[in-house]
């Protein structure tokens, strides 16, 4: 009786500890490890940099231009900037041909070329710090402020700037030119100044993992505005020509309308800057 009450108690103390064995491994296989927080993203202040300056060479549709970017950082991912530069300005319906023959580019009923001077004053928005790596520091920016825009003469007008380009009809009953385009640096004395607005958005981001030194890649939209408007195209046309082949610019005290004055100039843009941080 006593052999068989402790093979009894033998057994039932085996199966406890087999329970708990049990019991254990299975809640070891659900237990998951301690979440290992990320250390926190650099930042220019974390590092001791509040300043910034830029060289930038970006493209658009009106060409290329230069300018320059300073920037100054109000936050660990929050940066103020204000940027200006050189732009060209086209009118969208432009199109540029060459002459095979010369070499010479013309672009037809063209009335004007147009520099632009953007004063833009943005924010510049670090996003994603904790997902991606400091060494490629992806934000968004906007910009916006005033803008100046310089036109000059495209044409050397001869006919007291009747708003066209006078050509002759020759014998053979082909169009001649009579008066000859400028080259960019001629008719700078003739120009004119005007104000308007301009503005950016964009998404970029800044490369390399010190910020002594920083490439900027930035992609986006700008724009300028002038309430009055650019005549970059020819305003008139001639209504036909007579018989010694001349253009007929007034017709019954009236001119024949053309391209209206532009008032809205938006490109996408590609922006590369070169710079550093103090």
């Amino acid at each position: 009786m006593i052999k068989f009450v402790s093979k009894n108690i033998v057994a039932v103390v085996v199966v406890i500890s087999f329970l708990g064995v049990g019991t254990d491994a299975a809640m070891a296989q659900i237990e998951e490890p301690d979440v290992v927080e990320r250390a926190n993203p650099k930042t220019p202040l974390s590092e001791g940099y509040s300043n910034s300056l830029g060289f930038d060479v970006f493209v658009n549709n009106f060409g290329f231009g230069i300018g320059g970017t300073y920037g100054r950082m109000v936050a660990p991912y929050t940066e103020i900037t204000f940027r200006t530069g050189i732009t060209g300005i086209r009118d969208a319906s432009e199109q540029n041909f060459q002459s095979f023959l010369t070499g010479q580019q013309i672009i037809p009923n063209k009335y004007k070329r147009a520099l632009g001077f953007p004063f833009l004053l943005g924010i510049k928005q670090r996003v994603f710090a904790r997902q991606i790596e400091d060494n490629m520091r992806v934000f968004v920016s906007a910009s916006g402020g005033p803008a100046l825009a310089f036109t000059f003469p495209y044409l050397v007008d001869n006919n007291n700037a009747n708003g066209f380009r006078d050509f002759q009809v020759t014998p053979g009953g082909f169009l001649a030119p009579v008066e000859r385009v400028n080259d960019f640096f001629s008719g700078w004395g003739e120009g004119e100044s005007r104000w308007g607005y301009s503005g950016a958005l964009k998404i970029g981001v800044d490369l390399g993992s010190k910020f002594k030194s920083r490439t900027t890649i930035e992609f986006g939209y700008f724009f300028y505005y002038f309430s009055e408007g650019l005549q970059m195209m020819e305003p008139y046309r001639p209504f036909g020509y007579d018989e010694n082949g001349e253009p007929i610019a007034v017709q019954d005290g009236e001119r024949n309308p053309f391209f209206e004055a532009q008032k809205y100039f938006g490109t996408p843009q590609i922006k590369f800057t070169f710079g550093g941080m103090w």
